[in-house]
């Protein structure tokens, strides 16, 4: 079996989510002791998580991020303010505690894995980091393909099969940390969401306004290159892709068969779920927003999914620190269903119009 066929079996194993315990989660929602819907959309999300985990208690404890991390060759198109060399440095920063997402996370209390898929740099020997390198970066997508079709399988496979070896899964989110990444992931949502370059394409880590009509002329200029197949995605992330917004697709596939909630973070989170939701349309079950990026075209891909954020702070840093944010939001959801009472169990008195506010 070559690689392409391993990921096809795995995708095939991805089943929609239990909708018919959804609606048993759904009547003891409505019966614990409370007005009806005044917890809003965490009510929602509760019948959710457990329609997705296909049990009524659903669980909130085993959290998981996964942080990809690979360079692009199309920095060498002045689309970043940032040299490549940077994504070496956070993530030897991350594997010492010191960046955003090992903080968040740790306090979200989740498992942080920093993933090296594509990293141009080999790092020493680390416990931190998880050497998964397939390539030491793209190539320059405005000059032809970013990858072989074999390596954006491998990138995928990668970020699937992290997710696959952990003991216990509930929630499981991607972040990631690569130069230039904004760049791939505006003509990945450019060419699903039939959106032009100049409104898929943003500022991504700072550009300055005036250069992003230069960086979707890029964008632009990839897409004619390259002519990715739009109904075949695995063609789209080897033409158009990064090794680590393939891996992210692979935690965001690995996460369903896993039967776990899958939080989106950012933009480029929001490319690698379209991507996922190509491969398999049943993980768009399976998908939380965990917030809506600053980033231009976020709220299209939302949209595109049938999302709504469940934070809107105004962020747009990346690294699956959105994510972790919302982690204490589904933690919500799940403990109040799980751990409160029935009117009939706690003996209220349910004559009243629950419908209310009190």
């Amino acid at each position: 079996m070559n690689l392409e066929e391993q990921l096809l079996t795995h995708l095939r194993q991805i089943v929609p989510v239990n909708e018919a315990l959804a609606y048993k989660a759904r009547i003891r929602e409505d019966a614990l002791a409370k007005p009806r819907g005044a917890l809003g959309r965490l009510e929602d999300c509760a019948v959710r998580l457990s329609a997705i985990q296909n049990r009524l208690k659903p669980g909130h404890e085993n959290r998981l991020i996964v942080v990809c991390a690979a360079d692009h060759g199309v920095v060498a198109e002045g689309v970043s303010p940032y040299p490549k060399d940077v994504t070496r440095q956070q993530i030897a920063n991350f594997a010492e505690g010191g960046g955003t997402i090992t903080v968040l996370g740790r306090h979200a209390g989740a498992k942080v894995i920093l993933a090296d898929v594509g990293v141009n740099y080999d790092f020493p020997p680390h416990p931190a980091i998880l050497d998964l390198k397939i390539a030491h970066g793209t190539r320059n997508m405005a000059q032809g393909p970013a990858m072989t079709r074999e390596e954006a399988v491998r990138s995928v496979l990668a970020g699937l099969e992290i997710v696959l070896q952990e003991p216990r899964v509930d929630l499981v989110a991607a972040g990631e940390m690569g130069i230039g990444n904004t760049t791939p992931s505006s003509a990945i949502c450019s060419l699903f969401l039939g959106l032009p370059p100049l409104e898929a394409t943003g500022v991504g880590s700072g550009l300055a306004p005036e250069k992003v009509a230069h960086k979707a002329a890029v964008v632009q200029r990839a897409l004619e290159i390259n002519r990715p197949d739009v109904n075949d995605p695995l063609d789209v992330l080897a033409k158009i892709g990064g090794l680590e917004i393939g891996a992210m697709a692979g935690v965001f596939l690995g996460g369903a068969l896993r039967r776990a909630g899958v939080i989106i973070d950012g933009f480029i989170a929001g490319a690698a779920a379209l991507l996922a939701e190509k491969m398999a349309p049943a993980v768009r079950e399976y998908l939380f927003a965990g917030h809506c990026s600053k980033e231009k075209a976020h709220r299209a891909v939302l949209s595109h999914l049938g999302l709504a954020p469940l934070l809107d702070l105004e962020m747009w840093l990346g690294e699956g620190s959105g994510a972790a944010a919302a982690m204490y939001i589904l933690e919500c959801a799940a403990a109040h269903f799980n751990e409160m009472r029935t009117l009939e169990e706690a003996m209220v008195n349910d004559t009243l119009d629950r419908t209310a506010d009190k």
